[in-house]
């Protein structure tokens, strides 16, 4: 399934390798709040920013029974150096396959100083406790979002 994942929609079923060893999927987080954040690639400056402002909000999201998992197309072990160097509270999640991106829309085209390429947008989703998607953030700018996804999940 190819697409763009619109809010009231059913979040894409999905399960991942994830850091630290296992599997993760959206039915881990049955019955809870989901900040799903896709960022393109590990160890780059604004993916780092987002990862670590969402890490520091880890238990200010959890108040409010949100969890939060950050997916890319890194491999495993990038994901756990990434984690480590910057001390990430939060899951990351690896989609080599790309599946998944492409289930959420968030694999497309993408141009920088007039180069085309196929990347990750950074886009995040809100997921209810139900599995539909609340609410859907495109291109997101790095600063300040965290807090607004956090007002977002408390406002759900």
């Amino acid at each position: 399934m190819t697409g763009k994942v619109t809010a009231g929609a059913k979040a894409p079923s999905f399960t991942l390798p994830c850091d630290g060893g296992g599997e993760v999927s959206l039915g881990d987080f049955k019955g809870q709040k989901l900040v799903l954040y896709f960022y393109p690639k590990a160890d780059t400056s604004g993916c780092t920013r987002q990862a670590i402002d969402f890490s520091q909000f880890k238990g200010a999201f959890a108040k409010t029974g949100t969890a939060i998992l950050g997916v890319s197309a890194d491999p495993v072990p990038k994901l756990d150096k990434f984690k480590a160097k910057h001390g990430l509270k939060v899951a990351l999640g690896s989609d080599e396959t790309r599946k998944m991106l492409e289930a959420y829309g968030v694999w497309a085209d993408k141009s920088l100083y007039g180069r085309k390429y196929m990347g990750i947008l950074r886009n995040t989703f809100l997921i209810g406790p139900d599995g539909k998607v609340a609410q859907v953030r495109e291109k997101v700018k790095v600063a300040g979002h965290a807090e607004a996804v956090l007002a977002a999940a408390k406002a759900l």
